[in-house]
């Protein structure tokens, strides 16, 4: 069999709960559900960097945020930084993207010029998507910077775009990614804008625990968010169903993921960067190749891990400074024990903020210092047992019961501090 061709469909902005398979009730993706039954899917999964730009960088080049300096939005990946398109292009693929990429300098909103598109062959995108277009105005930028009039709602556009881009490189093995705005709020209007007449399907029907609980804006915005996600479950059927008709899916590898979560105004005073679940647990499925019939992986997987995990299945060598792992060590060894038993999340903008989740605790830092790259200083600011409150509604930071993991917890997480940054802060207990 030839090398496969790898797809990233990637979303913005989605919760890991919109799928059935977490507990959602609304049959939100009932194609993405089958084919993480029929594949691999990750179930526990998260971005390290609950922020666009940031989280972006961190997938094109599989190192944390403060590696790179993209540490907020508005900071363009740096032009020397090896890519997912740089090593697939080394491997003789055709590499292409659609749709938004945030990894621009800051004053840069639609066209994308050459230096900053992180080595992809064909582009068609727009560095800040939610500004140069609307739910039924899509508007991108080609290889020569003009500008592109997609038509129909924004999700199909962007899949019309894709399958066009398939059709036309089925040939030669290629590396798509397909960058959504959706489920994002399109910014300008403060609004979640589903496909017309999609929202009143979900409005008021109902809330993860954590919005029923915490409120914030969910009220306002859930009917709108989860129409869109139905969207976008129906635009990845509709890929996959052309990689059908185009006799690829037996040799095509399709990620499905997100780069952060949302917590409606729960956290804080807009819709990601905290440390909490809703901010940064994603779905993930990974299909074809090397992915069949594995079923429901429960390890916890970081962002990070999922571009050594592209390059692993497509048989291409894995650069030495990414820091994450492949994941094909687990669907062959779901036993692995050399297999991290926490995440490591860096928080910024909002606050600058460290955070360390294991299978059963999450604990979270802050510092006093405002947003920057790196702190000195830290203070406790949560801790959370996710067996027992799994959407965080109870901070036990500063209980004399919970003293003892709480400092275990520390120590883990200044661990990775020191791996990752190069530095041990002094964290005051609370």
């Amino acid at each position: 069999m030839s090398r496969p061709n790898v797809i990233v469909f990637f979303t913005d902005q989605q919760r890991w709960d919109t799928m059935t398979d977490h507990g959602n009730p609304l049959g939100l993706t009932p194609d993405l559900d089958r084919i993480a039954r029929e594949n691999t899917h990750v179930a526990k999964s998260f971005t390290c960097q609950p922020l666009c730009g940031p989280a972006r960088a961190c997938f094109q080049t599989g190192m944390y945020a403060t590696q790179t300096g993209c540490y907020r939005n508005g900071v363009p990946l740096p032009q020397d930084a090896q890519t997912l398109a740089h090593c697939f292009n080394e491997g003789g693929y055709d590499t292409g993207y659609i749709g938004k990429w945030h990894l621009a300098p800051d004053n840069c909103i639609g066209p994308v010029e050459r230096q900053y598109r992180g080595g992809y062959q064909y582009w068609l995108g727009a560095n800040v998507l939610e500004f140069t277009s609307e739910a039924y105005n899509t508007v991108l930028y080609d290889n020569d910077n003009n500008p592109v009039d997609l038509p129909g709602y924004r999700v199909d556009a962007l899949t019309d775009a894709a399958i066009k881009y398939i059709d036309n490189h089925r040939r030669d093995p290629f590396f798509l990614m397909i960058s959504y705005l959706e489920p994002h709020h399109q910014n300008q209007i403060d609004d979640f804008p589903p496909p017309i007449g999609y929202r009143e399907r979900y409005t008021g029907r109902w809330a993860p625990p954590d919005l029923a609980t915490l409120g914030g804006s969910a009220n306002q915005h859930l009917g709108g968010y989860f129409g869109m996600v139905k969207r976008l479950d129906e635009a990845y059927g509709r890929l996959i169903d052309a990689l059908i008709s185009l006799e690829l899916l037996e040799n095509t590898i399709v990620l499905f993921t997100s780069d952060h979560g949302c917590h409606f105004k729960t956290r804080n005073q807009e819709y990601k960067r905290s440390c909490h679940e809703s901010s940064i647990r994603v779905p993930t499925v990974l299909s074809g190749p090397g992915f069949k019939g594995i079923g429901r992986l429960d390890n916890l997987v970081s962002l990070v891990d999922l571009p050594p995990t592209l390059l692993d299945a497509a048989g291409l060598d894995i650069p030495q400074n990414m820091n994450g792992r492949s994941i094909l060590s687990l669907t062959k060894n779901i036993e692995n024990k050399d297999w991290p038993d926490e995440v490591f999340i860096q928080i910024s903008e909002a606050q600058t903020g460290r955070a360390i989740r294991t299978q059963r605790w999450k604990y979270s830092v802050s510092a006093d210092s405002g947003e920057s790259q790196h702190a000195d200083q830290y203070h406790e600011e949560y801790l959370y047992d996710l067996q027992t409150d799994p959407y965080e509604l109870s901070n036990l930071i500063g209980t004399e019961k919970h003293r003892q993991i709480a400092g275990e917890m520390k120590d883990l997480l200044l661990r990775y501090i020191l791996e990752i940054e190069g530095k041990t802060p002094e964290i005051f207990s609370a």
